[in-house]
């Protein structure tokens, strides 16, 4: 998509900040990554087997340090199920590197061939949903709200209250506005699905697929989850919609891909194979309305994009920046077109009419 734009400066910083923090990577000869998200720089740190993440800003609202210590926490943690990357640290924020960076282990792989890599995305984020949740006291600094379904409510009606300066048409206005209403009637029920670790940004372009024929020291194809920022304890549904939306699929440029119904079953039912029984009949029943408000946090995203995005970068380094000042004009268009894509009237249409589709084989997924 884009060549990280990653300013000698930003570098001269990484490098006194390994020094500082970690001198045994400080000596590394750095090669800076492509570019193809919103939220970091990455540099490869040459012969280490460790790689810089260096925020652009906080898609967690965090300031710098909080960010930082929060990513470790994702990475520590997700880890543990054996299908994301270690940390070894994190370097502080100074002048040179106001949101400091994270270090993570250097994933060598594939980005994901859709629809065939679906399978084992599902049984990377399986592995995930598998981990033990620990006691409420234990689960700081990850968010861990005592009604998930509805902090995902909050989250989308934050957004939502972009729509009305996004410039979209009234039809995808309504539709936005029915599946807002059938959300808050799921809030109003008294039941919850199964809390487990999600990613929560676990859509295919955030895996790197490790196959044996190219050479990685892996028996079976693998899919690693490297980009672990928001990650939570709240539903396993929202992951698989993730991986699977329309919203997620066409985003990044080099696993794009539309899916049909069957493929995205072929999801659905490679996360089932994985995970215990219990789970996975408990998390039948919300597939669809979960995948339902995954799509709206993604669209009403899309509106708050369209209106941030025009904002003057933000020199104190807090919290989110969406402003287009801070990324390579190329990635912007891109950017720019696919939401524009998403918040078309065609699009929308296709979306709703795919959640027609599956409600059927989902009501059917246990027994198949």
């Amino acid at each position: 998509m884009s060549l990280a734009s990653v300013s000698p400066e930003i570098l001269g910083a990484l490098r006194e900040g390994l020094r500082q923090q970690m001198p045994h990577l400080s000596e590394a000869h750095f090669e800076p990554m492509a570019t193809t998200g919103l939220a970091h720089h990455h540099v490869r740190l040459c012969g280490t087997g460790w790689l810089a993440r260096i925020p652009i800003q906080s898609q967690m609202q965090l300031a710098a340090l909080e960010n930082l210590q929060y990513q470790i926490a994702c990475f520590e943690r997700a880890s543990a199920g054996g299908y994301a990357p270690r940390s070894c640290g994190y370097l502080p924020p100074t002048l040179g590197l106001p949101r400091g960076a994270v270090i993570v282990e250097e994933i060598m792989g594939t980005k994901a061939i859709l629809p065939d890599d679906l399978p084992v995305i599902a049984t990377g984020l399986a592995a995930m949903h598998r981990l033990e949740v620990p006691q409420s006291t234990r689960r700081s600094p990850l968010i861990a709200s005592a009604d998930p379904l509805r902090a995902m409510w909050d989250e989308v009606d934050a957004q939502a209250q972009y729509l009305p300066r996004a410039g979209i048409s009234a039809y995808v206005h309504g539709i936005i506005k029915e599946e807002l209403q059938r959300f808050a009637a799921h809030i109003a029920a008294p039941l919850r699905p199964m809390v487990r670790l999600i990613v929560f940004d676990g859509h295919p372009g955030n895996f790197v697929v490790q196959r044996p024929a190219a050479g990685v020291n892996v028996p079976t194809k693998k899919a690693v989850l490297v980009d672990l920022e928001k990650c939570r304890y709240s539903y396993p549904s929202f992951d698989l919609a993730h991986a699977t939306l329309y919203t997620s699929t066409t985003w990044d440029v080099e696993s794009h891909c539309v899916l049909t119904a069957a493929n995205v079953m072929s999801g659905y039912r490679a996360w089932h194979a994985a995970v215990d029984v219990a789970l996975a009949e408990d998390a039948q029943r919300w597939h669809l309305p979960l995948r339902r408000a995954m799509w709206l946090w993604s669209v009403t995203w899309c509106a708050k994009w369209r209106v941030a995005s025009k904002a003057t970068a933000d020199g104190t380094h807090r919290g989110e920046d969406w402003s287009t000042q801070n990324i390579d004009s190329s990635l912007v268009r891109h950017v720019r077109e696919r939401v524009d894509h998403y918040l078309s009237d065609d699009c929308v249409a296709w979306v709703e009419n795919e959640f027609s589709e599956l409600s059927v084989s989902f009501s059917g997924l246990i027994a198949a």
